[in-house]
């Protein structure tokens, strides 16, 4: 294009031509994730990184993994994900990868050395809520919302069947060591056996009246311990066939009802049975064995153990892991003999001093003689997940993610007379404890204010590290004050609060509104602003310099001029960059303009059906954007109030908008998880920055323009960086397109089930275009080859009649890659088809097994024979060179020009030994 008929104005983020019939926008692309320690969908776990044990944790973090060293508190590798969130995590025996499930349903295995997902499941239609994997690493179970349990197979890639049964999402899923089994449980209240030789279920325990969180095996997985709805841990003792067999024991008696052979199951204390089995698919038998009643009166969250087997711990929705210890024989014994001799002396004593016969003592054992309570572990806040480790040296490391954004490890001695927990380590820089509701930037594009209700925190855009913490009410609006050496915040109780950046004090604390302080704006001369909260008041600041009582040097502070008085809540001021009109939202869902000299009343914008929550004007105060909670974002002009164009911009609230400096785009952000930019001339939406899982709370635009930081729900900040990339509309609506066809795609065509007909195999790969589009390549490729092998015998055929050769008419598909051959075409197209895809699907088919050994021999000894080829000829023309160099007496160009440049090093290395003695 010619550069004298273009022009690029990167302040605004558009490209311009003369001619006017064009206008190109600057792509907005994500650029970081932080202020997140761990989200709340997933599990924490200890991870193995450097051969170190007991040092490293995995969170979710969004759709990212965070691993955070425990003893410096550092971020030290991110697990890059894709765009679902990440529900559940599982690291392998071995240590070295990382199951994680995402909210989609599909399952990523990471490698904990490169940090690469290798590997991705894709079988669930909902949430994986469980996963685990057996005692060797091969096998995978993951459970999930949409109420079904699958087994992958990790070396080859691919599912090996679908287990059915649960009527409600699964909580649990669990291997057997010594035995092909599986046990699951579910919300529907059951827990299942599922035998996996045969892939059927053959026992469903029905002892819960209540939905089972979770379920551990202990004692050398001959005990079952389940957590429900209650306050109690259900216990139950596993027996398995075979070892019954080998004891002799007479048969239960049977009651009249009961056919022959089947035995009455004992009934719980609510009058259903405790499990629902068949004689002819026994494998075991469990039988309740008492109960561990908890402190806690809520349902249980997590149940686990650690790798030992030896502690038991789990929690509520309260600060409380409850911790206990599963005796071993020789510990139930030793503890069983103290309580019988304990139970003889009393005996002794109550009985009558005349009386010499050994007096029989009967002492029985109890569920609570083998799991005694250890200790409490209490937390600075409620618990999302924790997981345990044991330390080389005996103690005992409890790591929790907690509600509010923070991580905190504990350890204790459970042999100890006395065990007491000591918290160890605790990660809160990186976050605040509750949502961040405003966000602003400095002047110089390199700070980032985040206020929340505890805290207010400054961010250093270029390493996202906090540069400073300081303690504050529950914040609602804030501004860097100019010269950015101080910052303003609004609270929700009215004050004005004013911090120095340099020492982190709090200056001053002003009582401006009587409610909440809804919206601050910085006046264009810079020196003052303007205020409104829900009193119904609209104040003007000034800023001005007092003494400072403990120093000799004056401070900064704020005096209040002047109040407009109003009919509603204040929701949003805004000043015109001319400082000649003042824009205030009110709660009747009208906008107010008002002269700020005399404060007299201009224009009234009306038209929303509910509030307006945020505004903003144009640079050139032409324009005014206004975005309501009826999801609609209405652009007017400021010299008349017209509106010129209402947009639906978001499926729920708009929460935040603001315009790009220099320009008339503009930003929104919604509860819809959105970002969306606006162009207000055209009336056109441009992009849509998807990220955020959870509502959007406020964003806030750089003054250069090239950088928007965005606050939600799920406890993420996240930086959006202008890029030099050309955003064309008609090509972002086409991928719109696309990504649309993509998910109707993978909802479509659900792959089949293995396990209900026998030799199928799962589909691991996930239907995208890109796959969609790979395989139509191979099939017409391989079409083409039918074609052209078809015509070539129809040649020979037609020579062999005609008696000569006859011209072949070429395919130009052929000409075009050089005319080639029909099956060095179908190879081209393979080579062209990004690798991996199909590569889970073929090497676990057993079919497949014959045709791949024959490719390999095949390969080998095509590619010796090929080898062998080049090499033979690289000797010939080696011999060749010596001979015509022998003949002429003249060296090939190449190995003259190398002898010339090896003298010229010689004789510049002999003049600098020249140089040096001289």
């Amino acid at each position: 294009m010619d550069n004298a008929r273009f022009s690029s104005c990167l302040t605004c983020g558009t490209r311009h031509y003369d001619m006017g019939l064009t206008k190109q926008y600057l792509r907005y692309v994500a650029s970081a994730v932080f202020g997140l320690i761990g989200s709340q969908k997933g599990n924490i776990v200890f991870v193995t990184l450097r051969g170190e044990k007991g040092r490293y944790v995995a969170v979710p973090a969004c759709e990212h993994v965070f691993i955070w060293d425990l003893r410096k508190g550092e971020k030290i590798l991110i697990l890059q994900g894709l765009k679902q969130e990440v529900t559940c995590l599982c690291p392998s025996p071995d240590g070295l990868h990382l199951a994680v499930g995402y909210e989609d349903g599909s399952i990523r295995i990471f490698s904990l050395l490169s940090g690469e997902g290798n590997v991705t499941f894709n079988g669930h239609k909902a949430a994986i809520t469980s996963l685990k994997y057996d005692q060797l690493g091969g096998r995978l179970a993951s459970g999930s919302k949409d109420t079904d349990t699958i087994v992958w197979d990790v070396i080859n890639e691919s599912g090996l069947y679908r287990l059915k049964g649960h009527k409600d999402a699964v909580t649990q899923a669990l291997f057997l060591r010594e035995k092909n089994l599986l046990v699951t449980s579910g919300k529907d209240t059951l827990v299942k056996w599922w035998d996996l030789d045969t892939q059927h279920c053959f026992k469903t325990m029905v002892g819960h009246r209540t939905e089972v969180w979770g379920l551990v095996l202990v004692s050398e997985e001959k005990r079952l311990i389940t957590g429900s709805s209650d306050s109690e841990l259900r216990a139950w003792d596993i027996a398995y066939l075979q070892e019954m067999d080998d004891l002799e024991e007479p048969e239960p008696k049977k009651s009249r009802g009961s056919p022959p052979g089947i035995q009455d199951t004992p009934e719980p204390r609510d009058g259903t049975p405790e499990t629902d089995e068949t004689p002819e698919d026994r494998i075991l038998t469990c039988r309740k064995a008492g109960s561990i009643m908890r402190e806690g009166r809520d349902r249980v969250v997590n149940l686990a153990v650690d790798r030992t087997g030896r502690i038991l711990a789990c929690h509520g929705t309260d600060s409380v892991l409850e911790v206990f210890c599963i005796l071993s024989k020789a510990e139930v014994q030793k503890k069983m003999d103290k309580k019988m001799k304990k139970a003889r002396k009393k005996a002794k004593l109550n009985s009558s001093k005349g009386e010499e016969e050994d007096l029989e003592v009967n002492v029985e054992m109890t569920l609570q003689d083998e799991i005694q309570r250890v200790t409490n572990i209490k937390t600075s806040a409620k618990i999302k997940s924790f997981d345990l480790i044991h330390s080389p040296q005996g103690e005992l490391k409890a790591v929790f993610l907690l509600q509010n954004n923070l991580v905190e490890s504990y350890s204790l001695s459970p042999s100890a007379p006395a065990p007491q927990a000591v918290r160890t380590s605790r990660i809160t820089l990186g976050g605040h404890r509750s949502d961040v509701r405003t966000l602003s930037f400095s002047s110089d594009n390199i700070a980032i204010l985040s206020a929340a209700a505890e805290s207010v925190k400054i961010w250093n855009r270029a390493t996202l590290q906090c540069i400073r913490t300081m303690t504050c009410e529950y914040a609602l609006c804030s501004f860097f004050v100019p010269g950015d050496r101080q910052v303003v915040v609004g609270t929700k109780t009215g004050k004005l609060q004013l911090y120095d950046l340099a020492s982190g004090n709090l200056l001053e604390t002003v009582d401006a509104h009587d409610g909440a302080l809804w919206s601050l704006s910085l006046s264009p001369d810079q020196r003052g602003f303007v205020t409104g909260g829900a009193d119904k008041s609209v104040k003007f600041w000034d800023f001005e310099l007092v003494k400072d009582e403990n120093s000799t040097q004056k401070r900064l502070s704020v005096k209040q001029t002047r109040t407009l008085q109003l009919d509603e809540d204040v929701l949003c001021v805004s000043y015109s960059p001319n400082q000649k009109l003042l824009a205030v939202s009110l709660l009747d869902c009208t906008v107010k303009i008002f002269y700020v000299d005399t404060l007299k009343f201009f224009l009234s914008l009306y038209g929303h059906k509910l509030p307006v929550i945020c505004m903003d004007i144009s640079y050139d105060g032409t324009l005014i954007a206004t975005g309501s909670a009826d999801r609609n974002v209405k652009i007017w002009g400021l010299d008349f109030g017209d509106c010129h164009k209402s947009l639906f911009a978001h499926d729920d609230s708009v929460m935040y908008l603001q315009f790009v400096p220099k320009s008339h785009l503009f930003f929104t952000a919604g509860k819809d998880r959105k970002i969306k930019q606006w162009d207000a001339d055209k009336f056109e939406h441009i992009q849509t920055l998807e990220g955020h899982h959870q509502e959007i709370w406020c964003l806030a635009v750089s003054p250069s323009g090239d950088y928007v930081v965005s606050s939600s729900h799920d406890k993420s900040l996240r930086l959006w960086e202008r890029t030099r990339e050309p955003l064309i509309l008609e090509e972002e609506r086409e991928m719109q397109r696309e990504a649309e066809y993509e998910e109707s795609v993978a909802k479509e065509d659900q792959p089949v089930v293995p396990g209900e007909t026998q030799g199928d195999n799962y589909f691991t790969g996930k239907k995208t275009i890109e796959t969609v589009k790979a395989a139509e390549r191979i099939m017409e490729a391989v079409e083409l080859y039918r074609e052209e092998t078809a015509k070539m015998k129809e040649h020979k055929a037609i020579c062999k009649a005609a008696g000569k050769e006859v011209p072949l008419p070429i395919n130009p598909i052929l000409m075009a890659y050089g005319n080639i051959s029909p099956s060095a075409y179908v190879l081209e197209i393979f080579k062209g088809i990004k690798s991996r895809i199909h590569f889970g699907q073929i090497t676990s088919n057993q079919m497949l097994v014959p045709v791949i050994e024959k490719l390999k021999e095949t390969t080998i000894s095509k590619v010796s024979q090929v080898r062998d080829v080049i090499g033979f000829n690289m000797a010939g023309l080696e011999y060749l060179k010596r001979e015509c160099e022998a003949k002429s007496e003249v060296m090939f160009f190449a190995d003259a020009t190398s002898h010339l440049e090896e003298k010229k090093r010689k004789r510049k290395k002999r003049e600098k030994l020249i140089l040096t003695y001289t």
